[in-house]
């Protein structure tokens, strides 16, 4: 699977193609909509499943280092939950630029801190799911996805070797995937 094909099943999905046609309005630094929106719509187009098949969430990922405060954060989903008001999903906003200062609280382990929204892509658990769509206004988005596009294509999912997340994360959401699409291929760590 090419770049162009992959953003373009991805974009079946009317969310993903709502989401990405409208977030270069908000004028985020470095806005990315992530992972299984976009890997997953891949799937069900694949599989000729509807667009929006055992998608839990849409996740939309920035960065902000300039005001690392919750409020500043909390601002941007307010906004985004305006853009969006008319679109029904659960879509979840979130400035990787503070990340480092709640995740060990939340999920018991460090995280150190990001440069980039791509860093965070870097650092996701499965390697399939290591993907991001840069909305650009009047252009196709822009692709980003470190690990290629041949575990998408090929319906494979195995572990990032470099995680931040840890084995029990990854575990569950490949078990949850693997539920909604049984064709796929998962490898289980040791």
């Amino acid at each position: 699977m090419d770049e162009a094909e992959f953003v373009e099943r991805a974009q079946q999905n009317p969310i993903n193609r709502a989401l990405l046609e409208r977030l270069p309005e908000l004028h985020l630094n470095d806005c990315w909509l992530v992972s299984g929106a976009l890997f997953q719509s891949v799937w069900n187009s694949l599989t000729k499943r509807p667009p929006t098949y055992g998608i839990t969430d849409y996740d939309i990922a920035y960065y902000d280092a300039d005001d690392l405060s919750w409020q500043a954060e909390d601002l941007v989903i307010n906004r985004v939950a305006g853009l969006f008001s008319d679109v029904v999903a659960e879509i979840q906003v979130r400035n990787q630029a503070r990340v480092h200062l709640w995740y060990a609280d939340k999920f018991h382990r460090p995280y150190p801190p990001l440069d980039q929204t791509t860093a965070a892509i870097d650092r996701y658990p499965a390697r399939v799911s290591m993907v991001g769509l840069m909305p650009r206004a009047e252009q196709q988005p822009l692709l980003y996805a470190p690990a290629g596009l041949d575990d998408v294509a090929n319906f494979y999912v195995q572990p990032n070797l470099t995680p931040t997340f840890g084995h029990a994360d990854y575990l569950q959401k490949s078990k949850r995937w693997k539920a909604k699409w049984p064709e796929l291929s998962v490898i289980y760590p040791q």
